[in-house]
């Protein structure tokens, strides 16, 4: 009996101490470093607007409609851009459903772009993101998007494409990824415009 329990204190006591530092001790330091280092990051990179009102987060798309709006790509998240049900469809390239969803969204896109039947539309435009919350579109489809938007606003479409220029992000080291602009800073820089 006394051998078990010398072979069994010290397996104890270092799961004990294993515990305290790998559940207790690391979080702490590490929580504490990103709260000193990436204070917006790790606070869920909010954006306020200049009364000091939530408006989103630059990290999780979100809905808008209405011509004097960028409108970012659809969601398959929930009844669309629901954080609680982040997700894709799960819709192959071979489903019939994805097939009619796209040719449907392409032509609304068509429409309300004022494009032709034979302009190319980037993907981003008709299909939605892995997550269903990606809040970036690509540069050419904020592009196909601006004159409607200039023409909402009544503001000159150079002045809209300056805003795009200003809200894009570039790839992550300058080589990973696609540039890509945020839809819910961009619509905030349009709001500040009056």
């Amino acid at each position: 009996m006394k051998a078990i329990v010398s072979e069994l204190r010290p397996a104890v006591f270092a799961m004990l101490v294993l515990a305290v530092v790998t559940c207790g001790v690391y979080p702490l330091v590490v929580t504490g470093i990103a709260h000193a280092a990436f204070k917006s990051k790790s606070h869920g990179s909010l954006i306020m607007d200049k009364d000091g009102v939530l408006r989103g987060s630059a990290l999780l798309g979100q809905s808008f409609t209405g011509a004097q709006y960028f409108h970012p790509r659809p969601s398959a998240a929930g009844a669309g851009y629901d954080a609680t049900s982040s997700g894709g469809s799960n819709l192959g390239p071979t489903s019939q459903k994805l097939n009619d969803a796209v040719k449907e969204r392409l032509a609304v896109y068509r429409a309300e772009n004022s494009l032709s039947d034979q302009e190319a539309v980037p993907a981003d435009a008709v299909t939605a993101s892995g997550s269903g919350l990606d809040p970036h579109i690509s540069i050419k489809n904020a592009e196909l998007q601006a004159v409607r938007v200039a023409k909402a606003r009544r503001l000159s479409v150079e002045k809209v494409k300056e805003l795009i220029v200003a809200n894009t992000t570039p790839p992550d080291f300058g080589v990973l990824g696609d540039a890509g602009v945020n839809v819910l800073k961009l619509n905030l820089s349009l709001d500040a415009l009056k």
